[in-house]
């Protein structure tokens, strides 16, 4: 079949989308991935070639600014009053709801354009499944799957807004949960939740694992950093963006019993530049290491080169609390033991694994509760560490590992495929 995919991002580094294209390709259905530019105020797309499979991104329009930078002044100054005599209306609203109307909404109708002909349509996040009603009227025949990589209602700016702004939304991702062939989400937590909400049963989990690999023994970490073997390393890799954990992570390695203990900060975002502060503060004595992000594919291998993958992601929203991070399963494929959220899903999968714990959990809200979880892998006898770090491998290769969760997605594939167009 051929499948277009379509997702609000630039493609090259979402590892979920670049890894279910790969899979579907291998399959031998043809696959086109239809982003958007690096640069969000781009006016011109391109097209390039990503490990084989053809990326098509589109711009997002930016005419609509003109007229929001005159009518948007006096909305947001309306709201704003509204807003301090306890309405409920936040002076950001108006632009979240413009933004998601004209820009996102706008790339929608352009992404569905360059879509062409397609069997089945798979969209990623809702930003992606606003291109599905688009492309109802360009191929009415396609075969649709809407692929949430979260609870969006529930995370980041959309979680800040009020009941009735987000209701808009709500509705709207009901119609595509109840319109589409299948509806595929990121762990099992996630799918109930998405059940519970738009009342549709039969939700498929993909986890976000990477494939099953050999971990150099040699990982460039301590080189990196200049530490020995000896030296007790915990990393937390990824986005650098708030309710991570990150300033809490911080506040860990200053705990008593940390004194000895390097944090290793690896990936980019807006917090990088207070991380790089902190790693000036002579009260850390040159313990706190910021590195640029690597590739996907290279993750483990550095992840493999610690005594501990930190993860500590903040309890604010219901999509935090759900979550199943990509670094928890990477850290695992890197036989690195994990200091998770003692969220349901995470804690499942650390302390209820058949092999044994695969890690410890934390309130992810109390540098002391994250110091004593650390320590509790950092202290354990030699021996008793060796196996801990056997069973997180053996964890990866066994159960969390993308040839498991991508053989669901093919299958699910063949089912479409039986059916037919229009089914």
């Amino acid at each position: 079949m051929r499948v277009v995919m379509v997702v609000y991002n630039d493609v090259v580094r979402d590892a979920r989308v670049l890894r279910e294209a790969r899979t579907l390709v291998e399959a031998g259905h043809e696959v086109v991935i239809v982003g958007r530019p690096a640069d969000p105020t781009a006016t011109e797309g391109d097209r390039l070639r990503v490990d084989g499979i053809d990326v098509v991104r589109v711009p997002a329009p930016r005419r609509w600014r003109t007229a929001w930078r005159l009518v948007g002044r006096p909305l947001r100054a309306a709201a704003g009053a509204a807003e301090r005599v306890g309405l409920p209306v936040r002076s950001d609203t108006a632009a979240w709801l413009v933004t998601w109307w004209r820009a996102i909404g706008g790339w929608a109708r352009r992404a569905a354009a360059e879509a062409g002909a397609a069997d089945v349509v798979h969209a990623h996040d809702l930003s992606g499944a606003l291109a599905l009603r688009h492309v109802r009227r360009i191929v009415p025949t396609a075969r649709w799957v809407y692929d949430s990589h979260e609870i969006l209602l529930e995370s980041r700016s959309a979680a800040r807004q009020p009941d009735w702004a987000r209701r808009l939304l709500a509705r709207l991702e009901a119609q595509i949960v109840r319109e589409a062939t299948a509806v595929v989400t990121v762990n099992e937590a996630v799918a109930a939740e998405l059940e519970r909400r738009y009342g549709r049963n039969g939700i498929l989990a993909v986890h976000n694992c990477p494939p099953r690999q050999s971990i150099p023994l040699a990982s460039p970490l301590r080189d990196a950093i200049g530490v020995g073997p000896d030296v007790p390393i915990v990393i937390a890799h990824g986005s650098f963006v708030p309710d991570r954990g990150l300033a809490e992570t911080v506040d860990a390695l200053r705990q008593p019993g940390m004194d000895d203990v390097h944090g290793v900060f690896l990936g980019f975002g807006p917090l990088r530049g207070w991380l790089e502060a902190m790693a000036r503060d002579p009260g850390l004595a040159g313990r706190l290491h910021v590195l640029d992000p690597v590739t996907p594919e290279a993750v483990p291998a550095w992840v493999a080169g610690a005594d501990a993958a930190v993860m500590p992601i903040g309890p604010g929203t219901l999509n935090h609390r759900l979550s199943t991070p990509n670094k928890l399963f990477e850290s695992l494929a890197a036989g690195v033991p994990v200091v998770a959220s003692a969220f349901p899903a995470m804690r499942r999968i650390l302390l209820e694994d058949p092999l044994g714990p695969l890690g410890a959990v934390c309130d992810p809200t109390d540098p002391r509760s994250i110091a004593a979880a650390i320590r509790s892998i950092l202290e354990l006898p030699p021996e008793e560490r060796a196996a801990l770090r056997a069973r997180c491998r053996r964890s990866a290769l066994e159960r969390w590992n993308w040839e498991t969760e991508g053989a669901k997605l093919v299958r699910l594939y063949e089912r479409l495929e039986r059916a037919g167009p229009g089914a």
